[in-house]
């Protein structure tokens, strides 16, 4: 759906998505076959990963000074205040719970691209 509403939304950025946790870890780390990766600007994390927790995930990327300045966003469908708490924690920039319906999903995307890519200034390294 992420893919789907950026394509709504028509965000001038480039979207890159993995499949599982570790992946991301490569991704962000340009290991492996990301060697080549470009850095993003923002991380939208997932807690429900196939291979490991989003938050192990968003603790390895705010524990590497490499990674930490990436501004992390959780984006998942998990509700739990537990899960909302940890996430703030272990230093999410924002945690935004997933909307059900398109309509709303592509208004939250919009939210996400217009503050986040656009109003706030992000560190270039």
């Amino acid at each position: 759906m992420v893919r789907e509403a950026f394509k709504e939304v028509r965000v001038p950025h480039r979207l890159s998505v993995v499949g599982s946790g570790g992946e991301a870890l490569h991704f962000l780390r340009r290991e492996e076959k990301h060697g080549k990766a470009p850095r993003p600007d923002l991380v939208l994390l997932d807690l429900n990963l196939p291979d490991m927790h989003g938050l192990e995930v968003l603790e390895a990327i705010k524990t590497d000074p490499g990674l930490r300045r990436i501004p992390a966003v959780v984006f998942s469908s998990s509700r739990k205040r537990s899960e909302v708490a940890q996430s703030y924690n272990l230093n999410a920039n924002s945690y935004i719970a997933k909307p059900v319906e398109l309509e709303d999903y592509i208004r939250v995307v919009k939210g996400v691209e217009e503050f986040w890519l656009t109003v706030v200034k992000l560190p270039k390294d």
